[in-house]
């Protein structure tokens, strides 16, 4: 049976069934000469979607509503959907997408472009994708020129906590030996941490999971040296956000007469002391809360800058052992 429409108060609604999907519900008007253009409208649509597959009709703000209902992040979502509306998911390509982030973002860094626009959109149409709604679509990134950054050391994050208040230094020790980030750390709650087991619950906002991080001994200390009431629901760090620290954050490096260095140093920091101390990309990435091995390799993979690493070569206690034998067998022959 075709679309019809009724009145129901002052709007009038359609109902009907097309390709023997049942199908009903509001054309927001009380004119009856638009409601009846809606209705043949909507009615087309459905025939066409059953004639030549959902991608012919899927829109962009429709995938992102199945994307957000998939319990994915939301982050840079409302934009791009203010931005491509109801455009159809098969007319975007790759050249558009692009063209996209420059309108959006004029003045932006490349990297921005990449993980405000390509980024999300790229992920919303390709979990339609997953689902038989559209095709799959790559979008290459802008050209991003890398910056080595510099990581904190041990070193640094112990002269930063002899200058900080116990807040502060508490918070930069937490990110540095769990490898947090600034926005994890201060959503740490009191519940979250156990003195008992050395473990702590890190809520990964930025890829939508929990992870348990051990704490080490001078770390636990950190914590228990800071004055709070400890109520459930209370943060460990009193900072509300990243940029009420910040002040007090610059204002210890001064004091300390340390290099600068950013929230983000101390997990940079975390990652680079560990594959420095031999701990394997895979294991890092687990600790740390990376996706993947490949993305701490390449991020945080940096060559180390001790020129007599080769020393190492023969450093481990059966070679020094060799090592003497050769030498005593030397100086008797001579």
């Amino acid at each position: 049976m075709p679309l019809t429409i009724y009145r129901r108060g002052d709007i009038w609604h359609y109902r009907g069934t097309v390709a023997g999907r049942r199908l009903r519900g509001s054309t927001g008007t009380a004119v009856k000469e638009t409601a009846q253009r809606i209705a043949a409208e909507t009615e087309a649509e459905a025939w066409k979607g059953h004639l030549d597959g959902p991608a012919a009709i899927l829109t962009f703000s429709q995938a992102a509503g199945l994307y957000l209902a998939a319990q994915k992040p939301d982050r840079f979502i409302p934009e791009l959907v203010s931005y491509w509306k109801d455009t159809p998911v098969k007319s975007i390509n790759s050249g558009s997408v692009r063209q996209a982030a420059i309108v959006l973002y004029p003045k932006a860094k490349a990297s921005t472009r990449n993980r405000h626009v390509i980024a999300p959109t790229q992920a919303i149409i390709n979990h339609c994708a997953s689902m038989d709604l559209c095709n799959h679509l790559k979008v290459p990134r802008f050209s991003v020129d890398k910056k080595e950054k510099t990581p904190a050391t041990w070193e640094w994050v112990q002269a930063f906590m002899a200058n900080a208040n116990p807040h502060l230094g508490a918070l930069c020790c937490f990110m540095f030996l769990t490898g947090a980030r600034i926005s994890e750390a201060l959503s740490v709650l009191w519940e979250d941490i156990d003195f008992t087991t050395g473990k702590a619950l890190i809520r990964q906002t930025k890829v939508g999971s929990e992870r348990k991080a051990h704490m080490p001994a001078v770390l636990v200390a950190a914590i228990a040296n800071i004055q709070s009431n400890r109520e459930s629901g209370e943060k460990v760090f009193k900072y509300s956000t990243l940029h009420t620290a910040k002040p007090q954050w610059r204002k210890v490096i001064k004091r300390a007469k340390i290099k600068p260095l950013t929230y983000h140093a101390c997990r940079h920091g975390f990652a680079t002391s560990m594959l420095h101390n031999g701990v394997d990309p895979i294991t890092v990435a687990k600790l740390g809360g990376w996706k993947s091995a490949q993305h701490v390799f390449a991020t945080y993979g940096h060559a180390m800058s001790d020129e007599t690493l080769a020393d190492r070569i023969v450093g481990t206690p059966a070679t020094q052992t060799k090592l003497a034998i050769v030498e005593n067998k030397a100086k008797s022959n001579g």
